[in-house]
C-alpha cells in the first residue's frame, strides 16, 4: 500500500458577532481560490466580515505551515478547498415597544470553518487535459 500524504490543515473560528448569513456572502467570494488571491479579494472587500475570514484563512495557512515543518509552503501554493459559515448561538434581547410591549432583538452569531491544502499537481493537470 502507498501511504500518501494529504497536505490540509482546519481553522475554525466560533462566536463571531455577525449573522451567518452576512458572512457567507464574503465567503463565497474566496471559495476555491488560492490563499494569496484570496487575501488580496478580501483586503480590499468593503464588508466586516472580510476581515474575520482573512484572519481564519490566514489562521489555516499558518496551521498547515506548522503541521509540515520539514515542507516549504508558500500561500501561493495553497487553496482554500473548503470554506462553510454555521449558525452560533442567538442572543435574545428585548426593544422596548409603545404601550408597555417589547419587541424581540435577535442578535446572530457565527461558526467560520476553513480548510486549506496544497494545490495538488496532478489536478491542475487534469483541469488542462479537460479543458482543451
Amino acid at each position: 500500500m502507498e501511504d500518501t500524504v494529504t497536505y490540509e490543515a482546519k481553522a475554525v473560528q466560533r462566536y463571531i458577532r455577525i449573522s451567518p448569513r452576512k458572512v457567507r456572502l464574503v465567503a463565497d467570494v474566496v471559495r476555491g481560490e488560492k490563499v494569496d488571491v484570496a487575501m488580496t479579494r478580501l483586503k480590499f472587500t468593503t464588508k466586516k466580515a472580510a476581515e474575520v475570514v482573512s484572519k481564519v484563512i490566514g489562521s489555516a495557512a499558518a496551521n498547515l505551515r506548522d503541521r509540515f515543518e520539514d515542507e516549504p509552503l508558500d500561500n501561493e501554493e495553497l487553496v482554500v478547498r473548503e470554506i462553510y459559515v454555521d449558525e452560533g448561538p442567538t442572543l435574545k434581547r428585548i426593544q422596548p415597544a409603545p404601550m408597555g410591549r417589547a419587541h424581540p432583538i435577535r442578535k446572530r452569531t457565527s461558526h467560520i470553518t476553513v480548510v486549506v491544502s496544497k494545490k495538488d499537481a496532478e489536478l491542475a493537470d487534469d483541469k488542462q487535459v479537460n479543458e482543451e
